[in-house]
């Protein structure tokens, strides 16, 4: 199964001055080109040993602090987070020939922040979070769906959900982002920004496909 990209070029030229600002480039195009759920993004976490885990989910903010999603803290990746700041995340946006990848730390967000974002779930997401112990084994489906249910009869569609202590943001802090542009007989493009150490400033540099 091989399929040939036919991608324009993507040269130094054609770079923002910071990472941020080349996503957002990219992302307004991506969501212009109808692919569903673009803000879809692998997250891969691992343990203090180096054992890795990876998982799709959706990417909710980004501006020049990083990336933000929402997690349950004591699911896998939080836990893992926890104990091994280190993250990579990836944008594949396959259907345009166009990868992002992310490098760099995480950190949960404010509990302000987190609070007003819950405030813009569904109510059913709401009572999600609070049903499942994400990442924890379960007896059945039958067991979950009936704390939904639960939850449903103490907080109606009309009240106000509380947010869960164990439920929050995580911002991506980049140390690199990489942008990856497909190409024929697969001279891809690469351009990676680089956080220079001890400053706000990014230099960029070309990789061999």
């Amino acid at each position: 199964m091989r399929e040939q990209y036919r991608g324009t070029a993507f040269l130094e030229s054609d770079l923002a001055p910071g990472p941020m600002e080349q996503f957002a480039r990219w992302f307004k195009d991506v969501v212009a080109g109808g692919l569903h759920e673009p803000n879809a993004m692998v997250v891969s976490t691992a343990t203090p040993d180096g054992r890795p885990s990876s998982r799709t989910v959706l990417l909710k903010a980004y501006d020049e602090r990083g990336f933000v999603f929402y997690t349950n803290y004591g699911s896998r990746k939080g836990r893992e987070i926890e104990a091994n700041r280190y993250v990579a995340l990836l944008f594949p946006w396959h259907a345009l020939a166009l990868q992002v990848v992310v490098t760099g730390t995480a950190s949960r967000v404010g509990r302000e922040e987190t609070a007003a974002y819950f405030r813009t779930r569904p109510h059913g997401s709401q009572l999600g979070a609070w049903a499942s112990d994400q990442s924890t084994p379960i007896g059945s489906r039958a067991e979950l769906l009936e704390r939904y249910e639960e939850l449903g009869r103490r907080y109606g569609a009309d009240e106000q959900v509380p947010v869960p202590p164990h439920w929050g943001g995580v911002r991506v802090v980049p140390e690199t982002v990489e942008f990856w542009q497909g190409h024929e007989n697969r001279l891809h493009d690469r351009l990676r920004y680089v956080r220079e150490p001890e400053s706000e400033r990014w230099r960029v540099e070309r990789l061999c496909p």
